[in-house]
């Protein structure tokens, strides 16, 4: 099999990518908000919102935050209230798998392929991602027992074998996958440590922390004021909301975040291999 072809977007393929991401998260934030369903930017798109008001440049995608009940509500009342048509709320369950460990909302009208979603299910267009928060265990072996869940979720429910985090764990995580025959069981497994991986309610913890985001950022305990609210920032000419706590949370996610990476690492993050923003238009 030969190796992957990669689309090499142009500056105007980026910022007519970006606009389009832009025009998915308006229509998400007014959702959540005739519904009463919190969200805050988060990653790339917060440091964006502080240090160029819009998209950080070689920026490639939409990342927020949700509560876990909001989280929740979202998926549950999306098909229901939403304009399915244009947009469809995307997530793996026992009979849809999506390939990811988070929701999606996709423009129905563009198609995105990502590596990642060959052969997968769901809408392959623009999406931005919902990344949920929960609560945080309590410190020593619970929050172990919870990092330990939440692994074993993102690896039966993405069913595919991290690249980027040695090959040790690369073997570990191909051994256990092996070790499980068929989907209906990996279903049941991922199921399980979803709900003893988020049990611990936002309201009754001191913390926060994002269990969706990768073995680094599973790690990190926010203190519980910093998404107590949001506080409303510009974003490519939009008030959006930020955690009112956003410069802890960056710094604690990404260092000096004010600071601009070298120049070879200002560049997309996301390979993609099928690229048409006018599908079905």
């Amino acid at each position: 099999m030969g190796k992957e072809k990669f689309v090499n977007l142009s500056q105007e393929d980026l910022r007519n990518l970006q606009m389009k991401s832009l025009e998915i998260l308006i229509y998400f934030k007014n959702f959540c908000e005739d519904h009463n369903l919190k969200f805050y930017l988060c990653g790339g798109c917060c440091i964006g919102a502080i240090r160029h008001k819009g998209f950080i440049p070689w920026d490639d995608d939409i990342d927020v935050f949700m509560p876990r009940k909001d989280y929740e509500k979202l998926f549950e009342i999306w098909d229901k209230y939403a304009d399915t048509e244009m947009y469809s709320c995307n997530r793996t369950t026992e009979k849809v798998f999506i390939g990811n460990v988070m929701t999606t909302v996709t423009d129905n009208n563009t198609k995105v392929v990502r590596p990642w979603q060959k052969g997968k299910d769901g809408h392959k267009g623009v999406m931005i991602d919902i990344l949920p928060l929960d609560g945080c265990a309590p410190k020593g072996i619970k929050r172990k027992i919870q990092m330990m869940w939440s692994m074993i979720f993102s690896l039966y429910c993405s069913r595919m074998v991290p690249t980027k985090h040695g090959k040790l764990m690369a073997f570990a995580c191909k051994t256990l996958l092996s070790l499980v025959p068929g989907n209906k069981l990996k279903n049941k497994i991922w199921k399980l440590a979803e709900k003893q991986m988020s049990k611990y309610d936002i309201e009754n913890s001191t913390h926060i922390t994002e269990l969706c985001s990768g073995p680094g950022y599973m790690k990190l305990e926010y203190p519980k004021e910093i998404f107590e609210k949001a506080e409303y920032k510009e974003f490519e000419g939009y008030m959006l909301p930020l955690p009112i706590g956003y410069d802890k949370y960056l710094r604690m996610a990404f260092g000096d975040y004010m600071q601009l990476p070298p120049k070879e690492k200002q560049i997309p993050h996301h390979d993609i291999i099928a690229f048409d923003l006018n599908k079905g238009i």
